[in-house]
Formats: C-alpha cells, sequence, structure tokens
C-alpha cells in the first residue's frame, strides 16, 4: 500500500457496528505493519475503548460531540498532516462532510454498511447515487448488494467486502438444546414482536426464546409474550458482556433474527461461527451471504415455519450449523484483511 491510511467516521469511539468494524480492520492493517489512522469528527457522548494497545493513531477533530463551524478547516489541517494515501470513508454522512477536504491523491474509499433495500427506502440512495460515483472505490457488504447498488445507482466503481468477526471460536454448539436465540437491542427496528409471534407459533415445550438484549421495548415485548401465550418461555436475558457470548451460542440449537433490515448481522456471523443454524428473514445480501433458512421479509408465518423444521430435526440442524461455519471462514479476521490488502493493490495499479 502507498501512503498512510485513515478510517474516518462521524464518531469513531460510540458503541457501535461501524465503529468496531473500523477499529477491527485499523488493527489487524497496523498489525500488518501498515501507518493506520482513525479520525472521528466529533467526540462520542460515551466513548468506548475498543482495542486495548492500539497500533493506530486515534484523532477526534470536534471536542464536543456537536459539529463546529470550525470543523473543515480542522480536517484539512489534520489530513495535511497526515498525508496523501487512502481514505476509508465509513458512511454517506462522512462522504458529504469530507468532500473537497482531503488531501491531493489520495484515493478514497467510500464504505456502506447498510443494505441497498434498507438504502432504498431512505436517504441513504440518494446520497450514495450523488456522492459515491465520483470516489475511487464504493465498497458494499455483498456481492449482491455491490450488484444492486452498480445498477440502481449507476456506480462504475463497487467492490465487495464482508465485515470481519473479531476472533474465530474453537468450539462448536452441540445443537440440542431446546433453545433459540435473539440477539440484539429491543427496539423497534428489530422487530422481536414478530419473532415472539412465530416462535410461539411454532414451538411447544421444552423450546424456549432467550432474548439477550435490553432496551425501550422490552416493556410492549414482555406483553406482547403474554398476548402470545408463552410468556413462560421467552427469557428476557438483559445485555450479556461479549465475552460471554461464546457460551451463549454453544447453549443454544437455532439463532433467529426479525430484523426490518440488516447489512451484514454480526449476530449471523458469530452463530454460524459456532455452527450455529439461523433462521431470519431475507433483508439483504448480507444475511443471504450468511446462509440459513429464510423467509420472505415481514412473514411471520413463514418465519414459523422454518423455526418448525429446526426444531423439529436435530440432522437438519447439524446439516445447517456444519455449513454456516464453512461460510464463516469468508469472515475470519486474516481472510479479509487479505481482502482489504487486494483492494489497496487494484487500486494502485
Amino acid at each position: 500500500m502507498s501512503g498512510p491510511l485513515v478510517f474516518a467516521c462521524v464518531d469513531a469511539d460510540t458503541l457501535g457496528g461501524i465503529q468496531q468494524v473500523t477499529h477491527t480492520l485499523a488493527q489487524g492493517l497496523a498489525e500488518r505493519g501498515h501507518e493506520v489512522h482513525v479520525v472521528g469528527l466529533h467526540r462520542a457522548r460515551d466513548p468506548f475503548r475498543y482495542v486495548g494497545r492500539p497500533l493506530y493513531r486515534r484523532h477526534v477533530v470536534n471536542r464536543s460531540s456537536r459539529a463546529s463551524r470550525f470543523e473543515g478547516a480542522r480536517v484539512r489541517r489534520l489530513l495535511t498532516g497526515i498525508g496523501p494515501g487512502f481514505a476509508v470513508l465509513t458512511s454517506p454522512g462522512v462522504v458529504t462532510r469530507l468532500s473537497g477536504l482531503l488531501p491531493a491523491r489520495t484515493r478514497t474509499i467510500g464504505q456502506y454498511h447498510g443494505s441497498y433495500q434498507h438504502a432504498r427506502i431512505c436517504s441513504h440512495l440518494g446520497s450514495i447515487r450523488k456522492h459515491y460515483g465520483g470516489l475511487d472505490q464504493a465498497v458494499f457488504l455483498s456481492e449482491d448488494d455491490a450488484r444492486l447498488f452498480a445498477e440502481h445507482a449507476l456506480l462504475p466503481n463497487t467492490w465487495s467486502l464482508p465485515n470481519p468477526l473479531q476472533a474465530w471460536p474453537g468450539a462448536r454448539a452441540e445443537l440440542s438444546a431446546p433453545r433459540v436465540l435473539g440477539v440484539g437491542r429491543l427496539a423497534g427496528v428489530k422487530r422481536f414482536d414478530r419473532l415472539i409471534s412465530a416462535f410461539a407459533e411454532a414451538a411447544a415445550p421444552p423450546w424456549e426464546l432467550h432474548l439477550l438484549g435490553d432496551g425501550p421495548e422490552e416493556p410492549r415485548l414482555r406483553a406482547w409474550a403474554r398476548k402470545e401465550g408463552v410468556a413462560d418461555r421467552v427469557v428476557f436475558r438483559g445485555r450479556v458482556p461479549a465475552a460471554a457470548m461464546t457460551r451463549e451460542y454453544l447453549s443454544a440449537s437455532i439463532v433467529a433474527l426479525s430484523s426490518e433490515h440488516e447489512g451484514l448481522p454480526l449476530v449471523l456471523m458469530e452463530a454460524a461461527a459456532h455452527g450455529l443454524p439461523s433462521v431470519a428473514f431475507d433483508v439483504s445480501g448480507g444475511v443471504r451471504s450468511i446462509g440459513g433458512l429464510l423467509a420472505p421479509p415481514g412473514d411471520v408465518p413463514a418465519l414459523a415455519g422454518r423455526l418448525a423444521a429446526l426444531m423439529g430435526s436435530a440432522d437438519e440442524r447439524r446439516r445447517l450449523g456444519a455449513a454456516a461455519r464453512v461460510r464463516a471462514e469468508t469472515f475470519r479476521l486474516e481472510s479479509v484483511l487479505d481482502r482489504w490488502e487486494e483492494l489497496f493493490a487494484h487500486m494502485t495499479r
């Protein structure tokens, strides 16, 4: 790679998926000898430290959590000091805010961490169509999403790169426990109400649904479980530390995802690495890339049918779990870092 590598985020230290991916990639590439910088355009309200001993440089442009009228000058000064190389702009908002501020001869990479299906129903598709074609490369999470953006946003420069897993588990789930996992913040977009309804339709005792996460929807979801007649078998576990998630995956037989939209869900990637089969709504190319049993988006009876099929067959769980683990090899950190270096080489040829 020629020159330093900058990852730029709106804020780089909030607890979130984009930030976790950014710091994981930054550390991995720095360990390979690259000069790497992570830039946050403003300070996070509640900073989270992803890497204990970072080998990369961290920068915050605005010391408050809001944009500043001095932001442009500060960004230009910081990036000029780092020098031209590669700039990874991690969201449409970063692409627009850094437009015109990057040093000459900087090679630009625009990431999008969502799906085409989500982008087309919000402002993101218009922003990507307007700004990403002028970058050197536009990077999406799956081949399906890259193809759809190329066709419908008229982008000539698409590339696909998955997010990485932070670690690879040594153990596999036995897939014998009568437990379904739902993992994520208990917020509206995750639509755990649909998962509870599907579980109620599909599952008889002793199967349980364990929801791992906290959030504002918990009271409503508890009431929904009572309404569906499964309050005694839907277990609200609260937030589980990342270090304890391996135990949770190994103690389950199915992971289920009922979100309105997803890009490349970390929970499905981690579950697949543990050999855990999944059931999900078919909401993105990223979800499809992981495999599992898919139901049409929002179709609760179909989701229930997919759950019932796995609950009723240990052989099918083992078959799909083994296939998921093979697919998950694609998301191993070393493999993803190799693909980033291939992208850098492609851009410098």
